[in-house]
């Protein structure tokens, strides 16, 4: 069937979730695009919708508010029983689409001309292509074959008035859970009815990908959107699961397409930030989007630099307790730029003294010394000992003198300071690149070094919350934080508490009305405490607030980083291969996970081992072979070798 461009008259059916009932930004301008395109939107939403995002939709056509129960399928199952079969007889075109797509990248005039021509039943915008095995246990094929992704599926009236296009819906079943609606609609739609002989196509082709991606919408989005102008992407690039990106690319994919919308195309990025930054994790948003700043100590724009600072208000926050550590503090201080403020606290009348004679020569605009509590340590003097300033500013850096007692020898201690203070005040250049990189990239809300991982600290990597998460957590609901928090998910928070951040991202933690008598009185122990649930609560503030947290290093320490964590990769490596585990990263965890849960049974350690030999020596082919068999005996279904889909 052939569909006639200028008096088609189509019918789109947009299934909506939010589960708080939001209706984000990129939703309306997704609906404008599609509404000069077609000739009714149905907008059909599971669970909810605030007063006001049922308003916003209601601007595109009818909506209806169902029970959040059968997720997209049956979301359009109910629309077109609502119509019945009869009236959607009467439209050249009926299209099932989702809003776990944005865009249009390029308008959707583009997509309907092109396909417009095509002799079709039923046509998609992008294909995922075959997967060997039944990864969700649903398939009546044994495997998932080619087919239309279903967050854009155009049925013509030649497949809609079909028995059998009705028979399908009308004996859809419930659908429980994602597996099912993956398993039981979106990855059997395309060959139930090819196979009747429905003629079908997607309006990116990639068919020459094949070998290249099974996912290709997911793995090289920018390849999609610059070279075959594909409209649209996923919403699911930005939180998708690091494992299965990093089985299939090198994690470069999301960062790839971000940079590409926002520096070659008229699609407001800003749309992507409002609906992550409020619906999901900022570990997720920051490794995928590759949030980490590696910034020059050895060059700057002076002439582009005099004329950011003479438009933003810079101040330095600095908390100052030790008289030993005061010329060491000067050195790191000076970094500033003279046009900044710089505010220094301390506990003493007699450090005060010492403060401003040590400090008299230092160029600034502004230098204020204030005797604050000894109460609450650094984190007070930013929430308390400024408070009543800290608002006047648009970015600001906060650092403490730093020793690390508690852990011997002292260079331990003092490489963790080397490693907050380098990459927070390195020298004037670094601090140039900081101010401009806040400038230049207006939802940055706060800017941390990374977390130490060095001797003691090793372990901070995959514990930082430590004993803090519950005190965190009960913090975030005190200040009314709706992002999400996991203690899976770890915090990109500033773990030595010295950053740069935006104060207007730190409104709601300043919105408290913070006290001295609000922090323990000292000596107290930090892990558990307050203190410390403040020092992960930064990035989750600035996310409440619409901001992103991120990493910042200097050129010479991102050197250091990345050899020290390449040597600890490289040592676990040798040891999990050289027993017979890998390659996969996700393989490697999963298994020794296993190790460990049966390293109580003798025999299950033997037949581990055992496992591992004959995967280290025997022949893949014959490997795989005895283990299927096994499995099979076993009743254990074979999932190896499945890539996960991700959500549609």
């Amino acid at each position: 069937m052939i569909i006639n461009s200028e008096n088609a008259n189509r019918l789109a059916i947009y299934f909506f979730y939010d589960r708080r009932g939001i209706v984000d930004r990129y939703v309306p301008y997704f609906l404008d695009d599609l509404k000069k395109n077609v000739s009714e939107i149905f907008i059909v939403c599971n669970g909810k919708l605030t007063p006001d995002g049922k308003e916003q939709l209601e601007k595109y056509g009818h909506v209806m508010v169902r029970e959040n129960k059968g997720f997209d399928v049956w979301a359009y199952k109910t629309a077109l029983e609502s119509y019945g079969w009869e009236k959607l007889k009467t439209y050249d075109e009926v299209i099932m689409l989702n809003n776990t797509i944005m865009g249009p990248v390029y308008s959707f005039s583009e997509t309907f001309e092109k396909m417009d021509g095509e002799d079709l039943d039923f046509w998609g915008l992008t294909e995922y292509f075959k997967i060997k095995g039944d990864p969700f246990g649903y398939s009546p094929y044994g495997y998932l074959p080619d087919h239309i992704q279903s967050h854009w599926i155009a049925c013509r009236r030649s497949l809609v008035s079909s028995s059998d296009f009705q028979e399908y819906w009308e004996n859809m079943p419930m659908i429980e859970d994602y597996a099912q609606a993956v398993g039981k609609h979106e990855s059997i739609f395309t060959k139930r009815f090819a196979d009747k002989g429905y003629r079908w196509a997607v309006s990116v082709e990639c068919e020459d990908l094949r070998s290249y991606s099974g996912y290709p919408l997911m793995m090289c989005p920018k390849k999609l959107i610059a070279e075959r102008r594909c409209p649209i992407f996923k919403k699911r690039s930005f939180f998708h699961m690091e494992d299965d990106f990093l089985k299939n690319t090198a994690g470069e994919q999301t960062s790839e397409l971000f940079d590409y919308l926002r520096c070659e195309t008229d699609y407001d990025v800003d749309l992507i930030w409002d609906t992550i930054l409020r619906n999901y994790h900022q570990y997720d948003i920051v490794k995928n989007l590759n949030l980490a700043y590696i910034l020059p100590t050895n060059q700057f724009n002076e002439e582009t630099f005099k004329t950011q600072v003479s438009d933003h208000k810079i101040a330095l926050v600095m908390h100052l307790f030790f008289e030993d550590l005061l010329e060491e503090s000067y050195h790191y201080v000076s970094a500033m730029p003279p046009e900044a403020d710089i505010y220094l606290t301390t506990d003493t009348e007699a450090k005060k003294a010492a403060i401003e004679k040590v400090f008299s020569k230092l160029p600034c605009r502004r230098l204020e010394v204030r005797v604050i509590q000894n109460r609450g340590r650094d984190v007070s003097s930013l929430l308390v000992g400024v408070k009543d300033v800290i608002m006047d500013y648009d970015i600001v850096c906060f650092a403490h003198d730093k020793k690390t007692a508690q852990v011997k020898p002292g260079t331990i201690g003092a490489s963790f300071a080397y490693k907050c203070f380098e990459n927070v005040l390195s020298n004037k250049a670094y601090v140039a690149n900081v101010i401009n990189t806040f400038v230049n990239n207006p939802r940055l809300g706060i800017l941390s070094p990374p977390e130490p991982n060095h001797s003691t600290f090793f372990t901070t990597i995959g514990f930082e919350w430590g004993p803090n998460y519950n005190v965190t957590k009960k913090l975030a609901k005190e200040l009314g934080l709706t992002v999400p928090m996991n203690v899976m998910a770890p915090p990109v928070a500033p773990l030595g508490t010295m950053f740069w951040f935006r104060p207007a991202a730190m409104k709601p933690l300043y919105d408290k009305n913070w006290e001295y008598e609000d922090f323990p009185e000292e000596p107290n122990k930090i892990d558990g405490t307050l203190l410390h649930a403040i020092e992960r609560i930064y990035p989750f503030v600035v996310q409440q607030s619409g901001y992103y947290p991120a990493i910042g290093m200097t050129d010479k320490f991102a050197a250091i980083e990345y050899n020290n964590l390449r040597y600890y990769v490289r040592g676990y490596n040798q040891v999990l291969v050289n027993n017979g585990i890998g390659p996969y990263y996700d393989q490697m965890v999963a298994l020794m996970n296993q190790v460990f849960a049966l390293r109580g049974s003798f025999k299950a350690v033997i037949k581990f081992r055992m496992k591992c030999y004959l995967k280290k020596y025997l022949p893949q082919k014959l490997y795989k072979k005895m283990r299927k068999r096994w499995r099979k005996m076993k009743g254990i279904e074979n999932l190896n070798g499945i890539e996960v889909k991700g959500e549609d």
